[in-house]
């Protein structure tokens, strides 16, 4: 079928798609177009990757447009859905006007009103809908990629929940859902009530097989001889290979290879072995891109982790996992694209849908750390296909493969009959466990879909989860238990048969919080409210904290000391944390902010919203010191060290909350990750959490009439990473936690300050760098941002750029988007 061939396309697209290359669909698109995809019918489409998933809906979407509807395109992930807005612009050009919102989870999005097509993650849909988005009653298409996720026991019930809201609201809805692996796409069609489109048609071959020994045996009987040499890893030996291409040489037969690993640290042993390997394939014009690509990547944090990428990039391999910043994997990801990067060691997160094809896919560890297995289990076979998918890029290899490793014949021979020979597992709905349906059946009741229990019961007979079961009743029995437990806590009434919610109940729902999430947080702040005078009275004795300006930052490190013993400090304070801890020795009791930044970041951390720290070997001892030192600190009574599991996951908090404490202390970044053994992903994404949470605290103390001033200044010192004494400063865009602590110390202590400053005093403090003071400058309202008129020598006291000159918070802002400020952390 030829694109001029297919119904209702708009003008021009067809035309467009032949000068793209697209001279005939791919046999799964044409049978999407004869199954009625651009004419309005629900579509399953379950076929390989790059098999043309993301063409068929297009043409749904463009094809709805042009009928005068609107579509929606929902994502797993936020760094897909930017991914997705760049590849659908190219149709701005015919008048289809392209949006995507992933973040600020209590926002309406009615900006969005204006946008033909929206990009946005199921979470994202969901809080619109819970915040009454007038323009979500116009869509016409809905496409659903990576349907299979809704198997995922944490965002699965999400997308089922919310695919079934967007098809009450508009009873006509086209749904039309993608995915690459299956094992039942014809039950998820049932549920959506959709036509199925089910191929294994592949635009190139992609050839699966196992490496034992010498050579990789294939699916189809065939060999290629791998040789591994002395001491030689198999794994290099396979990229090696790769990067030779079948004539042997390097040149255009070049192929880039994926190494799938089953933990961050295994992505960064191998990485930094196998940059030798790749080291040896670059051309000199390789090197010095590689090179300039390896100081932008140094420049993204000062943490170890961007020394280790920038060292590995630099000789043509990286790796890739979710404890990296989200620039360090988009700068990864585009590279890989580009060829310029040979090789990337991954945790399955790179399989997610991201598009990172490669010529060969190496799946070297197929078993993981399960705690509630007891053990390394083998990965599911729908996870190890998502990751072979990526092998085999069109129009640039003639060719995929994908290769588990095998150290017998006895593994090999299990590798071929456990995933090669394997279809993968059927997707099951989650929706039935209790976290899971006391969010959403909240949320159900607060936006109106149900009044009553028999409708919200009826509501939830459409989910895939009501397709599947065959457990009568155990929908019906965990429904009932979880509204009792939002009974109880005041989130919903029930009286004479019907639901409603309640004031708080309906304010919970829009902030998108785990019902749980919010007791905990008014339990903790009521008791904070409740016990302020003992409390107080116990920091002023215990010394641990002092005025709103240096409280929390001198309580960090020292417990609870004595006012003499802190005038003199601690012998072990290290020199960053004495510049941090510097503040008065005495306050009376008047002076003492209540709750302290730690009390709060602790209390938002031992909700179900925040994934809290692990606990290593020889944490609990520490943090049950630190723990007993900054009680009075904390909000709420500690359970007794007798009651393991409760006790354990109160250090766990408080091994986040101090964290959190560090960054808002202004602690460099590199501390940190060494302090608390993360990556500054890892960092970024509990700061992002506890920004969002504080925000909710803050809105639910203002609903429960309890002081909120506290927990807004925390919210806003965590959001810029700063002690009080920068709030203002760090507030002016494109400044930031390091660039503001400069200009601070230079005497520009405020935007006022900023306003007025001498020129040369600006540049010198920004280190030299005109345009981002022109930047600053011009965002802080001054009337002359120019630099023109600056001596060359006014920034010489400071202009070497080296690398920890650059923070997290240093780079310039999200352009665009609204809503570009995120409220969740990047779910890997």
């Amino acid at each position: 079928m030829h694109p001029a061939d297919v119904p209702e396309l708009p003008a021009g697209v067809a035309d467009h798609l032949r000068e793209e290359g697209i001279e005939e669909l791919y046999p799964p698109q044409a049978e999407a177009v004869e199954a009625g995809v651009t004419r309005g019918e629900s579509l399953v489409a379950a076929v390989p990757t790059a098999s043309g998933k993301t063409l068929i809906a297009e043409l749904a979407m463009l094809s709805s447009v042009a009928r005068g509807g609107k579509a929606l395109y929902i994502v797993p992930l936020r760094a897909l859905a930017s991914e997705k807005k760049v590849e659908f612009e190219r149709w701005e050009a015919y008048g289809f006007d392209v949006g995507v919102s992933t973040g600020n989870y209590d926002s309406d999005g009615e900006w969005l009103a204006s946008r033909d097509i929206v990009v946005a993650t199921s979470e994202k849909v969901d809080s619109l809908v819970r915040n009454g988005a007038g323009w979500i009653d116009d869509l016409t298409c809905v496409v659903a990629d990576e349907v299979h996720l809704v198997d995922d026991a944490e965002r699965g019930p999400t997308l089922e929940v919310t695919l079934g809201k967007l098809r009450t609201l508009n009873p006509g809805l086209q749904i039309v859902a993608l995915s690459a692996t299956v094992g039942n796409a014809d039950v998820v069609a049932e549920w959506l009530d959709a036509e199925l489109v089910e191929s294994a048609w592949r635009p190139i071959d992609l050839r699966m097989g196992v490496h034992y020994g010498n050579a990789i045996t294939f699916d189809d009987g065939s060999q290629r001889e791998v040789p591994v040499g002395s001491g030689e890893r198999p794994t290099a030996a396979l990229v090696d290979d790769a990067l030779a291409g079948d004539d042997g040489a390097d040149g255009d037969d070049q192929g880039s290879s994926l190494v799938f690993v089953n933990s961050r640290r295994n992505a960064e042993a191998a990485a930094k072995r196998l940059k030798d390997v790749t080291a040896t394939h670059l051309t000199d014009d390789e090197r010095g891109r590689l090179a300039e690509l390896a100081t932008e990547i140094r420049d993204v944090s000062d943490a170890e982790t961007s020394d280790t990428l920038a060292d590995c990039v630099a000789k043509g391999a990286a790796f890739h996992h979710a404890g990296l910043a989200p620039e360090h994997r988009s700068l990864v990801e585009e590279a890989f694209r580009d060829r310029l990067v040979k090789c990337v060691s991954a945790t399955p997160t790179l399989a997610a849908g991201v598009n990172t094809p490669s010529r060969r896919v190496i799946v070297r560890d197929w078993r993981r750390y399960d705690g509630e297995f007891g053990g390394m289990k083998p990965l599911d076979v729908l996870e190890v296909h998502q990751m072979m998918g990526r092998a085999g890029r069109p129009g640039l290899d003639p060719y995929g493969e994908a290769v588990l490793l095998a150290k017998n014949s006895e593994t090999r021979d299990e590798l071929f009959e456990r995933y090669i020979w394997a279809d993968p597992e059927p997707v099951r709905s989650k929706l039935a466990a209790e976290p899971a349906l006391r969010t959403h059946a909240l949320a159900t009741v607060a936006s109106g879909f149900a009044h009553t229990r028999d409708e919200l019961l009826e509501f939830l007979d459409r989910t895939l989860y009501a397709t599947q079961t065959d457990e009568s009743g155990r929908l019906e029995r965990v429904t009932d238990d979880v509204l009792a437990y939002l009974d109880r806590n005041g989130f919903i009434e029930r009286e004479d048969g019907t639901l409603t919610a309640t004031g708080i109940g309906h304010t919970v729902s829009q902030l998108y919080l785990d019902p749980m999430t919010a007791a905990e947080i008014i339990d903790g702040l009521e008791w904070a409210d409740a016990n302020r005078g003992e409390m107080v009275r116990a920091l002023g004795d215990g010394g641990s904290a002092r005025s709103a300006s240096e409280g929390e930052d001198a309580a960090a490190d020292s417990g609870f000391q004595r006012a003499s013993e802190l005038a003199s400090g601690s012998a072990e304070e290290s020199s960053d944390d004495a510049d941090a801890d510097a503040a008065g020795d005495s306050a009376d009791d008047s002076d003492i902010t209540y709750p302290t930044a730690l009390g709060l970041f602790h209390l938002v951390s031992r909700t179900p919203d925040m994934y809290q720290l692990y606990l290593k070997s020889g944490d609990r001892e520490e943090y049950t010191e630190v723990c007993y030192e900054r009680e009075a600190e904390l909000l709420g009574r500690t359970p007794s060290e007798y009651e393991d599991v409760r006790f354990e996951e109160w250090l766990s908090a408080l091994k986040t909350a101090r964290m959190l404490e560090d960054w808002a202390r202004e602690v460099d970044e590199d501390r940190i990750t060494e302090r608390y053994g993360v990556g500054p992903g890892d960092i970024r994404g509990k700061v992002e959490t506890a920004e969002w949470l504080l925000g909710a605290a803050e809105r639910l103390a203002g609903e429960v009439g309890l002081p909120a001033v506290p927990v807004r200044e925390v919210k806003k010192r965590v959001q810029y990473g700063v002690r009080e004494d920068l709030l203002d400063l760090a507030g002016v865009r494109n400044v930031g936690r390091k660039r503001a602590r400069r200009l601070y110390e230079a005497g520009v202590e405020t935007r006022a300050d900023l306003r007025e400053a001498d020129k040369s005093t600006v540049l010198r403090a920004l280190r030299g760098r005109r345009k981002t003071a022109e930047r600053i400058l011009e965002n802080v309202g001054r009337q002359d941002p120019s630099m023109d008129d600056v001596s060359e020598g006014a920034g010489d006291a400071s202009t070497s750029l080296d690398p920890s000159s650059t923070s997290p918070t240093d780079s310039d802002d999200a352009d665009g988007d609204p809503e570009a400020q995120s409220s969740l952390g990047d779910f890997g």
